[in-house]
């Protein structure tokens, strides 16, 4: 397993994943990140606020510690609580984390925010999104300016094993969040429609739902081919054909602006929690750390 990482990058990349990871909170995101990275062969210490649910990670060699523990025993820090949890989490690790890189999940809340609630810790946001419970997530990273080099290529390494990684400007994880952080949704409801109109023309609901599912997935790997999906539509398009007449029908509903306006009500949605809810939580923050 040692050389199998050296592969994969520098070797104090790879020296220092072998240190524990403590991934802190085990909701679907947590856990599967957890899981993930026990697999790979990380030590992976996690901690969450109901261990009795939690036994699989249990038995695939994870301990489960309290938050302040598994903050003290990990070299990274993986934090994958909601917003509104983050002030209570911070109370408990805040001096544990200093001097150490932390990477989290938490939607909205700002590099610059979170080098305020742990003062010392290298901050490296993340958005994943759900398809990392079966390795195919596409995660963005942004280095706060705490942050080093090296922990860019940390996280790298910690977020390739449920997926690929992607690193951009702070300024567009809202964009991020989006699209591909609630893309996930967008896709479900795709193939739910789909498969409702299989069952509707005659094929069973399993049948609809797996080919509607199937068609998805190799659309999707032939455009990450390189080829442009316009390019590749035309592909499946016949003068006076089946494929036409449904296009013509999904242009003359909105289908195309819809999906736009969905992933843009999104960014708004994730601006205006980024602008609402540290405001809240910084009231907090000024008489909690000073």
């Amino acid at each position: 397993m040692r050389e199998a990482r050296a592969e994969r990058g520098p070797s104090w990349v790879s020296a220092f994943l072998f240190e524990p990871v403590a991934v802190i909170g085990l909701g679907r995101i947590g856990t599967s990140l957890a899981l993930a990275l026990s697999k790979e062969g990380y030590r992976v210490l996690a901690s969450t606020a109901h261990p009795e649910r939690h036994r699989d990670v249990e038995s695939s060699g994870i301990e489960i510690l309290p938050s302040e523990e598994a903050a003290s025993r990990g070299s990274v820090v993986v934090i994958a609580v909601k917003p509104k949890q983050i002030m209570d989490l911070a109370d408990e690790i805040r001096e544990r984390v200093r001097g150490k890189l932390v990477i989290s999940l938490a939607a909205s809340l700002t590099t610059e925010f979170l080098e305020k609630l742990m003062p010392g810790a290298r901050i490296v946001r993340a958005m994943p999104n759900l398809a990392l419970i079966v390795g195919e997530s596409i995660t963005a990273l942004s280095p706060g300016r705490s942050a080093r080099e090296p922990d860019i290529e940390v996280a790298k390494g910690i977020f390739s094993s449920v997926g690929e990684c992607v690193v951009v400007e702070e300024e567009l994880m809202d964009a991020v969040t989006g699209l591909s952080g609630s893309g996930p949704a967008y896709v479900f409801m795709m193939v739910e429609a789909l498969a409702d109109a299989g069952v509707r023309v005659g094929l069973a609901r399993d049948l609809a739902i797996r080919m509607a599912a199937k068609t998805l997935l190799g659309a999707s790997k032939m455009v990450l081919t390189g080829k442009h999906p316009a390019e590749l539509r035309d592909m499946v398009l016949t003068p006076g054909g089946v494929t036409i007449a449904g296009l013509h029908e999904l242009e003359r509903r909105g289908f195309r602006a819809a999906l736009m306006n969905a992933v843009l009500a999104a960014v708004r949605r994730a601006e205006e929690l980024r602008n609402e809810l540290p405001l809240s939580l910084m009231r907090e923050v000024r008489w909690r750390i000073h």
